[in-house]
């Protein structure tokens, strides 16, 4: 009966916790946000570590039975030492560059995410595996997450910064583009938006967000941890201002 804990930097996470309100109905969560530390994407290596640990910790006494840790930077940079860490079964996330790069085409496969993420060197192994990692080009992209942080969403809202990275790109053919972060599944029409009238192709979009509530399910069963009785309750906690951020994260897992 006790909740799965979602952990991410800020918002972001919202978007995986939304698939799991569909795909596991019959659990209840706790969400946490460290709001008051985000973004992490610019962070160093040694802060991304701590903090995460600290809100998992913070998680873990207000009960939970299994973690989520719905941060592709938080993954990429210590999921290891959280599993060695706690004493319950913890699912992360990862980019979704594996089917995206199976998409068919000559054209380009976009990683896009922070800074954080590009740099680390789980990210850097899990391009190795493709077939062919030079089809991918990882674009950091700060700038996005603070703006979402903030309540933003309009497709028209980010042009801005996405051509200020994505420039260099200008009339090239893309085949895929993955959100390698989870606040960028929010802003898929800025995304979409930007695809159509700077790229050739077909820009199909990809997130890593059903597959890890997949793997959660999975989890959950293997452990004899599922709840056949739970009703999707879901409890917001935050390290930011609650008052604020509260009715925001409410819309988001009900769209």
């Amino acid at each position: 009966m006790r909740p799965v804990g979602f952990f991410d930097s800020g918002l972001g996470g919202a978007s995986v916790l939304r698939e799991a309100l569909h795909l596991l109905p019959n659990e209840n969560y706790l969400y946490y946000g460290d709001d008051a530390n985000a973004p992490y994407g610019d962070r160093s290596y040694t802060d991304i570590a701590f903090l995460t640990e600290k809100s998992v910790s913070a998680m873990a006494d207000f009960g939970i039975k299994a973690a989520v840790i719905a941060c592709n930077t938080a993954t990429a940079t210590c999921i290891d030492a959280l599993r060695g860490a706690f004493p319950f079964p913890i699912v992360s996330i990862e980019p979704a560059i594996k089917p995206a790069c199976e998409t068919e085409g000559s054209g380009r496969v976009l990683m896009l995410s922070t800074a954080a993420t590009a740099s680390l060197p789980r990210y850097k192994h899990l391009l190795s595996t493709m077939k062919d990692p030079s089809r991918v080009v990882s674009v950091p992209c700060p700038g996005l997450v603070e703006r979402i942080e903030r309540g933003c969403f309009a497709a028209d809202a980010f042009d801005d910064i996405l051509e200020k990275h994505l420039s260099f790109l200008e009339g090239e053919t893309i085949d895929a583009i993955v959100m390698g972060c989870t606040h960028y599944v929010f802003i898929k029409k800025a995304f979409a938006r930007y695809a159509s009238l700077h790229f050739r192709g077909k820009a199909e979009l990809f997130d890593g967000n059903a597959a890890t509530v997949r793997q959660l399910g999975r989890v959950l069963k293997a452990n004899n941890i599922e709840n056949p009785c739970g009703s999707a309750h879901v409890e917001y906690r935050t390290s930011g201002d609650k008052a604020r951020l509260e009715p925001i994260f409410r819309s988001l897992i009900a769209l």
